[in-house]
């Protein structure tokens, strides 16, 4: 069902550790019920995935899963979530992806059995469904391995199921590429919606009478995409910023279609989403450096449910595996923001968090608690996707244009040219997905199966 009202209508109650609608899974543990916990998230060494080299793979699971269940035990950790991102030929053969979910749900059932460490595991299929060109998303042979690997994961164990999706994306990176504000809405208003939707529903309907739990999607491969892209200085920060809040919208249809957290640690949307549904989140910030860089690395863990590293390759540091340090990092991290919700001014250090790094980018003007809210409440506020992605949009621009005139936020000129682009730009797309999908067809129409997305 779609959400019009805000579950925490305040940004006062917008802080870590603390969701409406707490989540309970895997060995006893709950989320988002007065705790942060960590998310580790792990990967692979640069090696080749075959059915040669499948036994060192199987080694490497078993070393990461050893290494940072022991530094959890020895920190007297009280809850923790693994994350396992299948590699493409971990999707592509779905039992390989299983086998690895089943080696690591083994892991944590012993060591909440032997140590009483409550723990979860999430598990989070290759989105491959982007193979062809244009994208075919509702059938074929891609879409078969997906939901093959979904199916054979729940089986194996997981605990919580999450993806990150591409639909749109194939419209979308073309916007990015020119700037070009119609196409970005298209991807994000119109066509990524329609895809969540239906994957939802799938995803959703395959958790039904299993131990797992619909968890959430992700904007990486879009406000992600544009994140680095402005890193880099390939596109502004102001752009990146509108995206940032306008991906929220995408993401939100997964809860609408089933999804009930923790989001995805990728998803920088996700306090706009526990603002909205009261589902617990999970985030990344300076815990993600090993990853990527990023211009929000203390505002990211404001609102946040579980801490994440991202993801970090299993090599070799001088302490230990760089996952098991990974898994040190976010212990001290969340045993600080635990420390300050049993303090007298539980705030006061979610609004360090803030004020550290709110007014040095346009990408962290827009994630505070206050910020939140009001994309938040622009989104709830409209009827469908594509008139809540031009709100979310708008309201965005809104908030950099008081951090400029309070002269807190400081734009170069170019920044500022690009923000008042943007916001001619959005003032100008109609809210009819009939309208801008005619209005695009030139430009974009070539790049996308309108099957795929439920279109005539």
């Amino acid at each position: 069902m779609p959400y019009n009202t805000l579950a925490i209508c305040v940004a006062d109650e917008l802080i870590f550790g603390h969701s409406k609608q707490p989540v309970r899974c895997g060995f006893d543990l709950t989320i988002g019920a007065g705790e942060v916990h960590p998310e580790v998230n792990f990967t692979l060494p640069a090696m080749l995935i075959t059915a040669e080299t499948w036994n060192s793979v199987l080694s490497q699971y078993r070393e990461i899963a050893s290494s940072v269940l022991a530094r959890c035990t020895a920190l007297k950790l009280s809850g923790v979530v693994l994350e396992f991102e299948l590699l493409p030929p971990m999707t592509e053969t779905p039992e390989w992806g299983a086998e690895i979910t089943a080696l690591l749900h083994d892991a944590l059932k012993a060591a909440y059995e032997k140590h009483g460490l409550r723990s979860a595991l999430r598990v989070t299929p290759t989105d491959m469904r982007d193979q062809a060109k244009p994208p075919v998303l509702r059938s074929g042979e891609p879409w078969e391995r997906v939901r093959r690997s979904f199916e054979l994961c729940i089986e194996a164990g997981a605990d919580i199921v999450s993806i990150e999706s591409v639909g749109g994306k194939e419209v979308h990176d073309a916007g990015l590429m020119y700037g070009d504000i119609p196409g970005i809405v298209l991807a994000l208003g119109v066509l990524a919606p329609r895809d969540i939707a239906w994957l939802w529903d799938n995803i959703t309907g395959m958790c039904a009478g299993t131990r797992a739990i619909p968890g959430g999607d992700t904007a990486c491969g879009f406000a992600n995409t544009a994140m680095q892209l402005a890193h880099q200085k390939m596109l502004p920060e102001v752009l990146a910023a509108v995206v940032r809040a306008m991906s929220a919208v995408r993401s939100l249809e997964a809860f609408e279609h089933g999804a009930v957290g923790p989001s995805k640690d990728c998803a920088y949307e996700g306090p706009v989403i526990k603002a909205i549904t009261g589902c617990p989140i999970s985030m990344e910030g300076k815990s993600a450096s090993c990853a990527h860089f990023s211009p929000v690395g203390n505002i990211a863990a404001a609102m946040c449910d579980l801490w994440s590293n991202e993801s970090v390759q299993n090599v070799r540091l001088l302490s230990g595996t760089a996952p098991a340090a990974y898994a040190e990092l976010l212990a001290y991290d969340c045993r600080l923001m635990n420390a300050s919700l049993r303090s007298d001014s539980p705030r006061r250090l979610r609004d360090w968090m803030v004020d550290s790094d709110q007014w040095l980018s346009p990408q962290a003007a827009v994630l505070s608690p206050v910020a939140t809210i009001e994309i938040a409440e622009a989104i709830v506020k409209a009827d469908a996707p594509l008139a809540r992605t031009l709100a979310a949009g708008q309201a965005a621009v809104r908030i950099l244009r008081r951090g400029i005139d309070s002269g807190r936020l400081v734009l170069t000129a170019k920044e500022r040219q690009w923000l008042d682009r943007i916001e001619s730009s959005l003032g100008e797309i109609p809210a009819d997905e009939a309208a801008l999908i005619e209005s695009t067809r030139d430009a974009y129409g070539a790049l996308y199966d309108p099957a795929s997305y439920g279109l005539p």
